[in-house]
Parts: C-alpha cells; sequence; structure tokens
C-alpha cells in the first residue's frame, strides 16, 4: 500500500476536517428524522392496511407469510437488520483494507440516497414496493455510517473524541430539523399546494433523499483517506477477497479484546432499545395513542431542536463525570421513559410531548457519548472493522428489538405490551456497562486512557 499526498496534522487541518466530518450528520439525519421516524411507519402500516381491506383478508401475504398489517413494518425493519449484520462487517473490512474510505462511504450514501427519491412511487397498495426501498435504503445508510463512524479516531485526538462526537450528533439534529420544518409546512398546508396528503407524504419522503444526497457533497470534500492502494497494484475481486481475510482475523483476534466484545455486546442490547424506540414512535403515537399527523410531526421536530441542546449537554456532563457515567444515568431515563409510555392515556397530545421532550434529553448523548467511548477500545488501524461490529445495532439496525417488538404485536396485537417489552434492553444494558472496566479495556486495545472516561 502506499499513503497519499501527505497532509500535516496541524490543529487547524484537523478542525477543518471535523468541519466537513459534521456535515455528513446534517445530510443522512434527513432519513432517520423524515422517514424513519416520521412518515414511513405510519404510511407504510396504512398501504398494507389498505391492501389487506381491498383483499377482505386479516393478513398481507409477505413471500411465504402471512403478516399482520401492523406488524409488517417492524418486520421489514428486521429483515433489513439481518442484512445489515451480513454487510456492515464486510463493508469495514473493504474500507480498512482497502484504505478508500471516502469512496466506499460516498457509494452506500447516494445508493441510500437514491432509493429514498424512490419513495415518491410508494402509493396505493404498493406495500411490497415500500418494503424493497425501505431495506435498500437502510442498509446503505448503515453500511456508510460505519465508515463515517471511522474517521472519528482519525480526526479527533483521545480528549477531543467526547466533545466531537457530540457536536457532530447535535449538528444532525439540527439539520433533520430544518428539513422536518419544511415538511411540516408542506404537510400542513398541503392544499394550499395543490397536492394531496398523500402526495406531500410521498414528497417528503423523496425530498429527504435529495437532501441526504446533496449535502453529502461536502464531508466527500472535506474527508481524506489515510493510506490508499497504489493504482493498479490490486484488483477489485483480491481487494474484496482479502477484505473477507482480514475481516476473519478481525473476529478471530476479538478474543484478544475480551472487554471490547463485551462493550459491544452490552451496546447491541442497549441501543436496540433505543433505536427501536425511536424507529416506532410515530406508529405508537399514531395507531395506539391516536394522535393525528400534525401532533406527531411537530412533537418529533420538538424532539429534534431539545435534542441538539441535550446531545452538548451530555457531553459537557462527560467532560465532568465521565462518558461511562452519564451513559448509564442516561440508561436509567430510557428506562422511566419506556414504562411510563405504557401508561400514557389516549389522545393526550401533552403527554406525548412531555415524553418526547424526556427522550430529547438523552437521546443524541446515549449515542454521541457510547461512539466516542467505543472509540477508544478499538486496536489502531482496525477502525472501520470494529465499527461494522459496532454499528450492527445503530442507526434503525434493530434486530432484536423490531423482532421482539413485531413478536409481540404478532401475538397479542398490543402496542402498549409491544412498547413495555423494550424495558429489558435498557435494564440488561446498564447492568452489563456497569459491569466493564473501561480504562482496562483502552489499555488492553492499546490506546491512552483519557483523564475522564
Amino acid at each position: 500500500m502506499t499513503a497519499p499526498p501527505a497532509v500535516e496534522e496541524t490543529p487547524q487541518a484537523r478542525r477543518r476536517e471535523q468541519r466537513g466530518w459534521y456535515w455528513y450528520d446534517w445530510a443522512n439525519s434527513a432519513f432517520p428524522t423524515t422517514v424513519l421516524t416520521v412518515f414511513l411507519g405510519p404510511y407504510l402500516t396504512t398501504i398494507a392496511e389498505t391492501a389487506a381491506k381491498a383483499a377482505g383478508a386479516e393478513y398481507i401475504p409477505v413471500l411465504w407469510f402471512d403478516v399482520r398489517p401492523s406488524a409488517y413494518y417492524s418486520f421489514v425493519v428486521g429483515v433489513a437488520a439481518i442484512l445489515q449484520i451480513i454487510l456492515m462487517p464486510m463493508v469495514g473490512a473493504l474500507a480498512d483494507h482497502t484504505g478508500r474510505k471516502k469512496e466506499i462511504m460516498g457509494v452506500f450514501a447516494y445508493l441510500g440516497a437514491g432509493a429514498t427519491v424512490c419513495f415518491w412511487f410508494l402509493s396505493g397498495d404498493r406495500y411490497l414496493l415500500g418494503g424493497w426501498l425501505f431495506i435498500i435504503a437502510s442498509v446503505s445508510f448503515a453500511a456508510a455510517f460505519v465508515v463515517y463512524n471511522s474517521f472519528l479516531p482519525e480526526i479527533a485526538t483521545p480528549d477531543e473524541r467526547d466533545g466531537v462526537s457530540a457536536r457532530g450528533w447535535g449538528f444532525g439534529y439540527l439539520g433533520g430539523g430544518l428539513l422536518l420544518v419544511i415538511h411540516l409546512v408542506l404537510f400542513l398546508y398541503h392544499e394550499s399546494f395543490g397536492v394531496t396528503e398523500g402526495d406531500a407524504v410521498r414528497i417528503a419522503l423523496a425530498s429527504s433523499g435529495l437532501w441526504w444526497g446533496g449535502f453529502t457533497v461536502i464531508p466527500m470534500l472535506r474527508l481524506r483517506n489515510r493510506r490508499a492502494l497504489a493504482p493498479g497494484t490490486e484488483s477489485a475481486g483480491r481487494a474484496v477477497i482479502g477484505s473477507f481475510r482480514q475481516l476473519g482475523r478481525t473476529i478471530k483476534g476479538l478474543r484478544a479484546y475480551p472487554l471490547t466484545l463485551a462493550f459491544l455486546v452490552v451496546y447491541l442490547i442497549y441501543n436496540d432499545g433505543v433505536q427501536t424506540v425511536i424507529s416506532f414512535s410515530a406508529t405508537y403515537a399514531d395507531k395506539e395513542l391516536g394522535l393525528d399527523q400534525t401532533v406527531r410531526i411537530a412533537a418529533i421536530l420538538m424532539v429534534q431542536f431539545v435534542a441538539f441542546g441535550g446531545a452538548l449537554l451530555l457531553g459537557r456532563l462527560a467532560g465532568s463525570f465521565g462518558a461511562k457515567r452519564v451513559v448509564m444515568a442516561a440508561l436509567v431515563a430510557w428506562t422511566i421513559v419506556v414504562t411510563i409510555a405504557y401508561f400514557l392515556p389516549k389522545g393526550s397530545a401533552a403527554a406525548f410531548f412531555a415524553l418526547g421532550f424526556a427522550i430529547a434529553i438523552v437521546m443524541g448523548g446515549t449515542q454521541a457519548l457510547s461512539r466516542s467511548l467505543f472509540s477508544h477500545v478499538i486496536p489502531r488501524g482496525k477502525e472501520a472493522e470494529y465499527y461494522s461490529l459496532y454499528e450492527i445495532s445503530d442507526k434503525g439496525s434493530t434486530f432484536l428489538g423490531s423482532f421482539t417488538l413485531g413478536l409481540a404485536l404478532q401475538l397479542t396485537d398490543s402496542y402498549r405490551l409491544g412498547i413495555l417489552t423494550l424495558v429489558i434492553f435498557f435494564v440488561v444494558g446498564l447492568a452489563g456497562l456497569a459491569a466493564i472496566n473501561l480504562p482496562k479495556a483502552i489499555r488492553a486495545a492499546g490506546n491512552p486512557v483519557p483523564e475522564r472516561i
């Protein structure tokens, strides 16, 4: 391998690259905010219900199975999660093996953005089309985010990472919130714009893909590869084969870092709970609480801007008390919030807003500080591979959570019982994180221990 032209690692150059890195959080936040959290779940569920009603059936056919319309979206998210589990480690290994992180990130970012634009064609009874587009977009989103996260240890020193990670997450909330304001105006006043409510939803979904793809140009210009293959030294086929071999060595080598593996498992558990709550909050508000689309969008919009402050707040608290303690306190808050959600009265917009405010305070900080914590326990040179394992349960890859919720809905058809099952993810995650000796894990990975962890 040969390195690209050397660039001096000055603080100024590092900050410039950090600012470019933040913009990808701004760009891709359109997908989890508008698509995943607000519009797609209720809209796709309604399309599935329309298809079942047209067929005069209680279930809809999905491949070889009969599925309740209420459970369809949950199972689609679960299928996407399985594919992410398969693909993300391969993408991480390929990025580390070839050194072409920026190019690989760009390919998946634009594939996901393109699939999101194609949600414009989701109408009538095309629930299968919606499922396939979501799977492509969600898997691509996760694959690009693997590589994006792996830049963090390269562009920030150990003592900078909590702050850089928190600012990136907060900037993403601002971007997602700004776009959601536009979508809220479009949805509320769709008649003034001469479009139907369904068309307004489809425009919101498709424009999220345009936003994602358009703003991705900025990190593509600012981020740089630290190393890359010399031209012509390795074919694409050999690169893929080599990445598989490297992935095998990484997985085998995890035995040498048992505490890193323990952190991965604990993070997968509690973040599955976080992502499932985020993914299905709009559907829960619609189908169980009976809140209309305007209330749901306004609540999610409030969450976006409060979460910006919450991410920065928890980032500052981590500087005083340590990131591990702050994440553990956040998991206690998640447990309380999900329990309260079970008892929310139908039609109470005020209660839903209050719960959303509480979620917003801890949501961004939980994810941002977990991301920076993990950066400390990764052996140098294997950032993308390890972040691919980390990202298995992040950004919508709700494998355990989505299937737990989907199974509860399939068996009971009760959203309240379904949401209550998620408490176990936060309780187990809290206990697991408390038991991990993070300074020992950091030293075992060959990294310096920050002053506060």
